[in-house]
Parts: structure tokens; C-alpha cells; sequence
């Protein structure tokens, strides 16, 4: 079953990595998502990132091909761990990589002064955990 419409700046994404099909999880949620919240549950290895992405798409990017200029965040992934984390970022980097995404990952023990500059610079997507995008939300940063 090929990839049902999705935008087409994730297609092309999608077909770059050699994605044909969608994966059972990807199929569900793309069937599924709409206006309503989800809660998603698989396998590691299974396409749960890829499907968050493909879900959010429209809300991201509407009828655009690529996104603006950046300023505040247009959405927010929240993953419980640093190696989750930048596993996230680097999945959703090559996914909206043709939507000239502007994506910063925000994780302890990386510089968070670097973060923050990306942070103040504008940015379209941010994924971190949750004590390091507190820390960036306390300082005024996000």
C-alpha cells in the first residue's frame, strides 16, 4: 500500500530514503490523525517518529512547500532521554530537510548556549527533554 497523501515536500523526503510504503504504525496514525489527539504505542525500529512527522505536517506547513522565516516554535517534541532525543531530531532533520525545517535539539550536557542562540535566532521545530527545555523556558530562551 503506497503512502497515502501526505505533503508533498515529506514525499519526496520519504521516497530520497527509499520509504515505499508506509509501515503499519505510519498507515494507523495517518488514517487516524485529524484534529483529535493520539496516543501511540509500538515496537522500537517501527516508524513511530516518521509517523508523528508526517501527522504534523499539515498543521506545519499548510499548502506551503517550505516553511517562513523562523521565529517561535511551531512545534514542540518532548523525548525522556538525551539519546531519544537527538535520535528524534536527527529523523524529523532528514524528513522536513526539503521544507527548510529550522530544527535544534535541546538535551543536557550539550551547550546550552549554543541552543540558545539557535533558540533566539527562530526556530520551526525543537525537540529536547524535559529538565534542559525547562531550564531554556526559566531563562526566558523558549
Amino acid at each position: 500500500m503506497p503512502f497515502p497523501a501526505i505533503h508533498p515536500a515529506l514525499d519526496r523526503a520519504l521516497a530520497n530514503k527509499g520509504y515505499a510504503e508506509p509501515t503499519p504504525v505510519q498507515a494507523a496514525v495517518l488514517e487516524g490523525h485529524g484534529e483529535a489527539d493520539m496516543l501511540v504505542s509500538a515496537q522500537t525500529g517501527s516508524g513511530k517518529t516518521v509517523a508523528f512527522g508526517l501527522a504534523a505536517a499539515s498543521s506545519l506547513l499548510g499548502e506551503n512547500e517550505t516553511f517562513g522565516p523562523a521565529d517561535a516554535p511551531l512545534m514542540l517534541a518532548i523525548a525522556p532521554t538525551r539519546e531519544l532525543a537527538l535520535q528524534v531530531s536527527a529523523e524529523l532533520e532528514w524528513l522536513y530537510g526539503e521544507s527548510r525545517a529550522k530544527i535544534t535539539t535541546c538535551v543536557g550536557g550539550m551547550d546550552a548556549r549554543k541552543e540558545a542562540r539557535a533558540l533566539n535566532f527562530g526556530i520551526h521545530i525543537v525537540v529536547g527533554t524535559p529538565g534542559r527545555l525547562k531550564d531554556h523556558i526559566d531563562r526566558g530562551n523558549l
